[in-house]
């Protein structure tokens, strides 16, 4: 296993669990079972046990190496030097499961669907672009940009909606963009983390040469996590276009007075997705974004920036489901926090976190105080 020679390097000293102060829990496993297996340090342990053969593979530890959100608190928290590879550690023993047929059902489901529909929702490639009706979003024809959907936001019905408030922003500002409508196809950003290298290099090979061969200069993405995969391991594959996330568009159609919101009276507080915040550092664009309507008033969440707490659904879970509901669920105790604030809104910049917040405020009983809105409802709404 790649990484095989420095996961032993791992002492569990502990500082990856919590937040930089280490007031805080803050690692989303660990906060949710409170077992030392669960936590960054733990998992390395059990790692560095099956492969020395000290522990035998159990459909057990299949689970809690799979419950890793890949968030990267760990990474950030750490303080030593392999800290870097980390994450990538966990994706390297997840390979590894693969090859030997060794994961669990809701992953193995998971990948067989991306193999044979292209998304995780076994819907036809026809209904992709289906979201994109009424909304001023057309086919991809030498625009100035490729706006890429993903497949939570081309399927699932939150994400569709929040697709299409961004497309209604887009066709506002007069923005060059259109879509591949049926001819788009899952990122792998998931697939990557979950294990399956070969069918990632199949999707990161499929995307650049298609984009490639049409011309694609830019791209915008729905999701942190496609803005990721895209960004940082599609040049790996002969990408030759530029990566943005749709808040670091919108701050620029707000700053050319192409976009210009109305005057809201709404107290809002921000969660940071992981694959926009630790994952690429971009902390700053979507807070200038809600600070750009007038009378928003943005309220911090003690957590926040690097020290946010994951909604739970990254590293494949959103899908996969391994971790869980429950009170100590990480969307549960983030969506109490968000609401301690005194917001009316928990704004995110994530399809894949708007809906785990969604079933998180519905589950604590939280849908008097607390709305969870993407910044593009938000933005959209304020210049209607």
């Amino acid at each position: 296993m790649q990484y095989a020679d420095i996961v032993h390097r791992c002492f569990r000293c502990g500082y990856c669990k919590f937040t930089s102060d280490f007031r805080d829990l803050n690692c989303p496993t660990y906060s949710k079972f409170n077992f030392e297996s669960y936590s960054p340090g733990g998992r390395l342990w059990l790692i560095n046990g099956w492969l020395k053969k000290d522990i035998q593979w159990t459909e057990h530890l299949a689970d809690i190496i799979y419950s890793c959100t890949t968030c990267r608190n760990c990474v950030d928290k750490c303080v030593f030097k392999f800290k870097d590879y980390l994450v990538e550690i966990v994706v390297a023993a997840r390979q590894e499961m693969v090859e030997q047929g060794l994961v669990p059902p809701t992953v193995r489901d998971y990948l067989k669907n991306i193999q044979l529909y292209g998304n995780p929702y076994k819907a036809p490639p026809a209904d992709r672009g289906k979201w994109a009706e009424g909304s001023g979003m057309g086919l991809y024809d030498g625009n100035e940009y490729l706006f890429y959907v993903g497949c939570v936001g081309s399927y699932d019905e939150r994400g569709r909606r929040i697709a299409h408030s961004l497309a209604g922003l887009f066709a506002r500002a007069g923005l060059s963009a259109g879509i591949l409508g049926s001819e788009e196809v899952c990122d792998g950003n998931e697939v990557r983390l979950l294990g399956e290298l070969s069918l990632f290099e199949y999707l990161a090979e499929t995307n650049t040469t298609r984009y490639n061969k049409a011309g694609v200069n830019k791209v915008v993405t729905l999701s942190p996590h496609s803005y990721n995969v895209m960004k940082n391991f599609y040049p790996n594959y002969g990408a030759g276009f530029s990566v943005f996330h749709y808040t670091q568009l919108l701050w620029d159609l707000l700053k050319d007075k192409k976009l210009k919101p109305g005057k809201v009276d709404l107290k809002v507080t921000y969660h940071d997705p992981c694959y926009l915040g630790r994952h690429n550092d971009e902390y700053n664009t979507p807070r200038r974004v809600l600070q750009a309507v007038p009378g928003l008033k943005l309220i911090e969440m003690e957590k926040n920036r690097k020290d946010a707490l994951c909604c739970g659904g990254g590293g494949g879970n959103f899908f996969t489901d391994i971790i869980g509901s429950g009170t100590n669920s990480p969307a549960a105790v983030r969506v109490r926090e968000a609401a301690s604030t005194g917001a009316e809104v928990l704004a995110v910049a994530c399809p894949n976190c708007a809906k785990m917040f969604d079933d998180a405020v519905k589950a604590e009983g939280l849908e008097g105080r607390l709305k969870v809105k993407d910044i593009a409802e938000l933005l959209s709404e304020a210049c209607n």
